[in-house]
């Protein structure tokens, strides 16, 4: 049984469900996709109420023009986030990006990707974003409860993608910051990387995968595994009646450490290493631009180096 905040957020989703995902499901299983795009919601975004219970404040990124990088500060944090469509095809983004502030001093950073190679895949990212973001609403501007909210808006876009039918799933990294703590969650491969303005990373999410978790077990270094043939498996999704949730520890940010949310588009064409580098110095959202372009360039490259073209969405986070 699904109670409190969890039976609030149903009989919500419940009054829409045609409008945002019924619709979805019969269009997918008619096999016309192409032809239907899911809602993109910009920055700002006129929400109509009775469609959503989201906070007002609340910035979405499901497909940005190329080149957009988009920044939010408060007085405790300053973020900036990107988002664009994989340069070789012509489907939709099926990534998702999502800041969701709840006052001056606390907020929840979150990225879905959206599975490749299965159906749905903007849909589950897009609706699994909004269930977080869903569950965090009910909070308010008290973050006491945004470790309970985090974890139920998951498992609720769990189920919530699993009611679609149709084979869709994604990933999700959220960050939750509070005073200049963060606390991670993650379900598949997309990375939280936490590093010093000196270049340490103090900080790294395993992958919920064979070669995530063999290069944890050391079998594999890091470089190996950017090129092995296997790198596109995931072992544990959002739309998966065996998803789990791993839960980081709690952990203070330094006034110059960055924080790095990022769907596997950027650390499957760049290393840890060189994420850092760009993103431990400047301003943020110049640190970004000049991370987005190493990434695009490096998806086109013929050489050794890796190579792997997809969509790519990206939060980067300083404490203020």
């Amino acid at each position: 049984m699904l109670g409190g905040s969890w039976g609030c957020i149903i009989d919500r989703i419940g009054e829409d469900w045609n409008e945002i995902g019924g619709v979805w499901a019969e269009k997918l299983k008619n096999g016309s996709s192409d032809s239907f795009s899911p809602v993109h919601l910009r920055p700002n975004a006129n929400l109509n109420p009775r469609e959503t219970m989201i906070a007002r404040e609340s910035h979405f990124l499901f497909e940005q023009e190329s080149g957009e990088v988009t920044s939010l500060s408060r007085s405790c944090w300053v973020a900036s986030a990107f988002s664009e469509r994989c340069p070789t095809k012509l489907t939709p983004n099926e990534d998702a990006v999502a800041i969701l502030p709840i006052n001056d001093e606390a907020a929840v950073f979150a990225i879905a990707d959206g599975c490749g190679g299965m159906r749905g895949g903007e849909v589950a990212a897009s609706l699994t974003l909004r269930c977080l973001a869903d569950s965090v609403a009910l909070c308010g501007e008290n973050p006491k409860h945004l470790r309970t909210a985090i974890l139920d808006g998951i498992e609720l876009a769990n189920h919530t993608v699993q009611d679609l039918k149709i084979g869709a799933a994604c990933t999700i990294a959220v960050v939750e910051y509070h005073q200049g703590w963060i606390r991670t969650y993650h379900v598949g491969d997309s990375t939280i990387l936490l590093s010093t303005n000196r270049g340490r990373v103090r900080y790294q999410s395993i992958c919920h995968s064979p070669i995530g978790f063999a290069v944890e077990a050391g079998f594999l270094e890091p470089n190996q595994a950017m090129h092995h043939e296997d790198r596109h498996i995931v072992s544990n999704v959002v739309g998966d009646p065996r998803m789990r949730i791993e839960i980081g520890p709690r952990i203070e940010m330094g006034a110059k450490d960055t924080l790095v949310i990022a769907s596997d588009g950027l650390f499957d064409n760049l290393t840890a290493d060189e994420v850092v580098e760009f993103m431990r110095k400047g301003r943020l959202a110049r640190s970004l631009h000049s991370l987005i372009s190493a990434a695009r360039t490096r998806m086109r490259t013929d050489s050794d180096e890796p190579s792997k073209p997809d969509d790519l969405s990206v939060v980067c986070v300083r404490r203020s």
